[in-house]
Formats: structure tokens, C-alpha cells, sequence
């Protein structure tokens, strides 16, 4: 038989018009237990019928609706090629079953693979795709051993929520209250450019959840009240509208109330550092944001383990994006030139033709990560009224970065931050009261709603946040302790892991300390109050102080060492810029308010105010890790 080399073979493939797409809609694939989820099959076609030939599957699962894939991004892999399957998971929208948030999503996941095999228009290789939640579902597919599974592009993906995510450190991120609350961010009410509007899935999303019909339009309801509901907390069962979604209610009070990360959280399906060994090793494209609510799971905790324990390719990018933000420029109000944006199809494809088609293109011959280091650019406001942050892209061999020299500051008496260690002095004592919480500005979070902005922001309160009280910044109350550099005389790169190591101790037998790093911008004729631009931030729930896995009250008054470990960041604090490290005890909605009581989580019936100190003396140098890149 003839054979044609291989650049002519390349040729007179790239010669070949796009295909067309053949598009098969609600094929119910049987998972191993019977339960039928709805599919979408997106395939290769000339002249309106399905081409000949075998082609690899590109593969999302998702419980946002099959109905919502992008024709752009579904065409896009299609007229290169490749198959692109999307479906619904368990108990959402069009598939059978009842919803249990990613632990079946192994299995079915896996169930799905080998169909896909067994087709008569399957190459036997398959990828994976999909943001956040789909991109959970793509770990629960690696650590079921999903077959024909051959390479992975998860972004911003749900994992090791027992640590960080949904629990963090012993807290509960409140997203995820807002996440169930409309019923999957699918009702209710949705911020966008136009202000509030209901989201088209409102209706369908809550008579699949709803037990009855008639209950579908109290569910609907709820989502457009979660700022009340939140304030409202504890959560009772049976005391809201959520008992109509029993699977829902049920999941989201053992989340509020189950601190520990034991097996309930270990084990529910795509906690990929507790599972290392069962996780099919198979080359990974990790992908995540600076600003992104899965930054250090992905990039600490994800990336690192598997390129130790794995043979196959692990690639790791981290840009300057929140939470699915790949393809923009900016992050809340910071902007970082067009450079920071990215093309995600392109990026994938990269990547499946190498894996999938065995196409040798060099992606594998790249450096294994790539991060862009904010904060190289001039400030000033943008056309859009952005704050200009700049930054370029860097390729590294490893991260964290084997150069970073992990350098101290301290916190000092007169609120200053410095690498000095600190000599005798008082605890700075505050009062935290539970019912005047520290309001969210920003940070790390997604699937917020209208409880809080995203990413990057200027640590000022306004009368349009709808928990502010005033206009002054965060930094005037009483209850934050601020602790900052003097104006730098050059310019100081951060790279890397942000470990905060604080002495504390409270009068009660439980409380929260929260950690902020704050980039303090300098008065300019664009910002003449200047910008306290917060960078990463943290919390430590006190019981979970030695162990995760296990609450212990504190003694009253008996200082103890507290880690709190934010997010990681690249970040270049310009020259004349300060370095900020805010204390406190809160950062609502954020994360859920501490009632200082030490009753069982989720379940306490009152609320006390703490005296809360901070030491910051020799005997106890509470101290920030920073990550100090050298720049040439």
C-alpha cells in the first residue's frame, strides 16, 4: 500500500476544507447503575452527513446545561476534527438521577469514556474540557481510570474542597451557600453590565430540583434573597424554601456544619491530593488565575503533587484572571494589558493535537509553566476607568519558583511591616463583633452573585456595597489591624506561596483570624486618595488551628501560633508603592461569620463579641513569608 510521508499527509489534510457538524441531541448513555444521563454528540460531517473516518472526542460534563455549550466553541473543535461531547450530570437538567455534587461524576464519567470507545466514529482517544465545576468532573474522571482517557484541560477546577473552597482552614466560603441558593447560580437574580436579571434556566433548574412541581416558583424566589438568607445564618432545616430541594438543603447544611476534612470531604470525588496514586497518570494542562476562588488547589497543591508523582507531562498556567476570566484583560478594576488575555480554544487544541492526534507540535517541549507577573506597568486609569496594572508572561521549569528567596516580614507595635524581628511590646487587642463583620471587597471568589464583588479592588467602602455603612477604607475600623511597609525604595517582586505565621489569642473559646495583602498605591493625579489594591487573602477558623481534621477549643487569653496560608501570586510592588498586611477577624460574605461561641458549627443558637489580641513581640514574631524574586 502506498504511504504518503508525513508532511504530505499534513498537507492534504490542512488542504481539506473545515467540516461541517452533525449534531445529535438527548442521546441518554446509561451510566454502570442504569441511570441514563442526556448527551449531546457534536461530529465531524460533509455535505450534511456524519464524515467518514474515526476521530478522537473532546469531552465536557457539566451541571450548567448541555443546552448552553457555545456553538462557537463547539464548532471550533468539530471543523478541526474532533468530536466534542457535552453532558449533563447526574439529577441536572435533562439527566436522570438525584444530584450528589461530584461523587458520582467518577463513575458516570467513566461510564461515558467507554462508550465514547465503542463508537463507530471514535478514534479510542479521549479529551477533556471545562471550567470550575467541569473541571471537577474531569479530576473524578482521572481518579475513576476512566477509559480511553488520554489528556485533560481542566481550568479553575473544584478540588480538595475540604481545604480550601468550600471549607477553608476550618471556614465556610459563602459562595457556595449563594451556589445552592440558586439552585446551581442557575435562578434568581444574576449581576451583569445591565444590573440584575433573571437567569433563562431559572424555571427548569427548579422543577428539576424542586420534590413537586407547584414548589418550583418558592425555589425560584429564594436565589433573589440570598443576601438575607446569609445574614439570616444558621441555616435550619426545614425553616426555608430549600427543604423543596431536599438533595440540595441536604448537602448544603452538612456542608455548614461539617468542618472537618475527613472522608466526607476526602473522598467526594475529585479531592485530587488525597487520592494521588488512583489519579490516571495522564498529561494535564492546569489552568488558573491569580484572582482566581481555585488558585492554590490548582497551582500549590494540584500541579505540584502530580508532577512529582506522575511520568506523564503535568503544564502549568497561571495568569492574572478571576475565576473563568481567561479571555480578559482584567480583574476587577485592575487592568492588565491586552497581553494578559489569552486564546483558551487555541491553547487547547494545542494540546489535544499533540495528545490526542499525536501530532508533534513541540507543546511538550515547552517550559512546564508559565505565569504572568503583575504590576510592570505605569499606573494610571483607563479609558474604562480601570486602574493600569500591567505585566508580561514568564516561562519558569518549576513552581514554586526554586529562586524565590522566602523572606519574613514582621509585624510591629507601631504598625509597621518590616524584615527587622521585633523586640518587646504589647498585643494589640480589638473587638470583633459578629453582627459588624468586616465587609468583602473583592478577592478570590467565584459564583458569587450579588454577594460580593470579584477579584481586584480598592479596599474602600461605599454606600452602594450593601454592607457598608459609610465610605471610609477598611483600614479606619477599628477591628482591622494594619501593619505596612514604609514606601519602597526600589522595586520588589512576590512570586509564590503567601504564608502568614500570626500570633493571637481571644477571650473566648473559638474565633476567626483573617489575613489581607494589600498593595498601597501612592496618590497620583488619577487616584488622589491612591489605591489599596488587595492582592490575596485568607482565613483560619481557631479550632482548626493544629489539625484540619480536628477541632480543638482554644483557652482564653493563652497566645497560640495560627498559619494562614492566602492564595499564591506574581506581583511586582512598584517602587513607592507600600506593602500592606491587614489583620482582622472577618471578610463577609466571603467567608461565614465566626460567633466566637464555640457551639458545633452551623449550629449555634447565639453570638458573643471577642476581644481578639495580636502579639507581635520576640517571643511571638507574627511575620508574613514573602516570596522575594530577585529582578535584574
Amino acid at each position: 500500500m502506498l504511504r504518503l510521508p508525513l508532511f504530505l499527509l499534513a498537507a492534504a489534510l490542512l488542504a481539506q476544507p473545515p467540516y461541517d457538524t452533525a449534531t445529535l441531541t438527548n442521546v441518554m448513555v446509561a451510566s454502570g447503575d442504569g441511570v441514563k444521563l442526556a448527551t449531546d454528540i457534536y461530529l465531524p460531517a460533509r455535505d450534511g452527513a456524519i464524515a467518514p473516518g474515526r476521530f478522537p472526542a473532546v469531552v465536557e460534563r457539566t451541571p450548567y446545561g448541555k443546552h448552553n455549550a457555545s456553538p462557537a466553541l463547539t464548532s471550533y473543535f468539530v471543523s478541526r476534527g474532533y468530536a466534542v461531547v457535552i453532558q449533563d450530570v447526574r439529577g441536572r437538567f435533562r439527566s436522570e438521577g438525584r444530584w450528589r455534587p461530584i461523587r458520582d461524576d467518577g463513575p458516570d464519567g467513566a461510564a461515558l469514556t467507554k462508550w465514547i470507545g465503542e463508537q463507530s466514529w471514535s478514534s479510542g482517544k479521549v479529551g477533556t474540557m471545562g471550567t470550575s465545576y467541569p473541571g471537577a468532573t474531569q479530576h473524578a474522571m482521572a481518579l475513576a481510570n476512566a477509559p480511553n482517557l488520554a489528556a485533560m484541560v481542566p481550568v479553575d477546577a473544584m478540588t480538595n474542597y475540604g481545604r480550601y473552597g468550600i471549607r477553608h482552614n476550618g471556614a465556610f466560603e459563602l459562595r457556595w451557600f449563594n451556589w445552592i441558593f440558586t439552585l446551581g447560580n442557575a435562578t434568581g437574580t444574576r449581576a451583569g453590565a445591565a444590573g440584575l436579571s433573571a437567569s433563562p434556566d431559572s424555571h427548569t433548574a427548579a422543577l428539576r430540583a424542586a420534590s413537586t412541581p407547584e414548589v418550583a416558583p418558592a425555589l425560584e424566589e429564594i436565589g433573589a434573597k440570598v443576601r438575607e438568607y446569609v445574614r439570616a445564618l444558621p441555616l435550619l432545616p426545614g425553616m426555608t424554601p430549600l427543604q423543596f430541594a431536599p438533595d440540595y438543603e441536604a448537602w448544603l447544611v452538612e456542608a455548614l456544619r461539617h468542618g472537618d476534612n475527613d472522608a466526607f470531604w476526602k473522598d467526594m470525588g475529585s479531592s485530587v491530593i488525597d487520592h494521588i496514586a488512583e489519579y490516571k497518570d495522564i498529561p494535564v494542562y492546569h489552568v488558573t488565575g491569580w484572582y482566581d476562588s481555585w488558585g492554590t488547589q490548582v497551582a500549590n497543591l494540584n500541579y505540584t503533587e502530580l508532577a512529582k508523582a506522575k511520568k506523564s507531562l503535568q503544564r502549568l498556567i497561571v495568569g492574572p484572571w478571576t475565576h473563568g476570566g481567561q479571555g480578559l484583560r482584567y480583574s476587577g478594576i485592575a487592568d492588565f494589558g491586552p497581553e494578559a488575555a489569552i486564546d483558551m480554544n487555541a491553547l487547547r487544541l494545542r494540546w489535544y493535537d499533540r495528545w490526542l492526534k499525536d501530532i508533534d507540535n513541540g507543546v511538550d517541549k515547552e517550559p512546564p509553566v508559565r505565569i504572568f507577573v503583575m504590576g510592570a506597568g505605569e499606573p494610571r486609569k483607563t479609558p474604562e476607568g480601570r486602574l493600569f496594572v500591567g505585566g508580561r508572561w514568564r516561562d519558569e521549569r518549576e513552581w514554586p519558583l526554586a529562586r524565590a528567596a522566602a523572606t519574613p516580614y514582621y509585624l510591629h507595635a507601631d504598625g509597621t511591616l518590616s524584615t527587622q524581628a521585633p523586640g518587646s511590646a504589647e498585643p494589640a487587642a480589638y473587638h470583633f463583633d459578629p453582627d459588624n463583620p468586616v465587609p468583602t471587597i473583592g478577592g478570590n471568589v467565584s459564583s458569587e452573585g450579588v454577594l460580593m464583588p470579584r477579584g481586584a479592588q480598592d479596599q474602600r467602602c461605599s454606600l452602594d456595597h450593601w454592607l457598608c455603612r459609610d465610605s471610609l477604607p477598611l483600614s479606619a475600623r477599628k477591628d482591622v489591624l494594619v501593619f505596612q511597609t514604609p514606601p519602597l525604595e526600589r522595586d520588589v517582586e512576590v512570586t509564590g506561596r503567601l504564608i502568614v505565621k500570626l500570633w493571637g489569642a481571644s477571650d473566648g473559646p473559638d474565633t476567626d483570624f483573617t489575613a489581607k495583602l494589600i498593595d498601597v498605591y501612592p496618590p497620583s493625579r488619577d487616584f488622589p486618595a491612591g489605591v489599596d489594591l488587595n492582592v490575596a487573602d485568607s482565613i483560619v477558623r481557631a479550632r482548626y488551628r493544629d489539625s484540619l481534621g480536628a477541632a480543638k477549643p482554644l483557652t482564653p487569653g493563652v497566645p497560640q501560633e495560627f498559619t494562614i496560608e492566602m492564595y499564591p501570586t506574581s506581583l511586582v510592588f512598584r517602587r513607592g508603592h507600600r506593602i500592606r498586611l491587614d489583620i482582622s477577624s472577618s471578610n463577609f460574605p466571603r467567608f461565614d461569620i465566626n460567633p466566637n461561641t464555640g457551639e458545633p458549627l452551623g449550629q449555634n443558637r447565639r453570638t458573643r463579641i471577642a476581644q481578639n489580641s495580636i502579639y507581635h513581640d520576640a517571643q511571638h514574631p507574627s511575620r508574613i513569608v514573602l516570596p522575594i524574586v530577585p529582578i535584574n
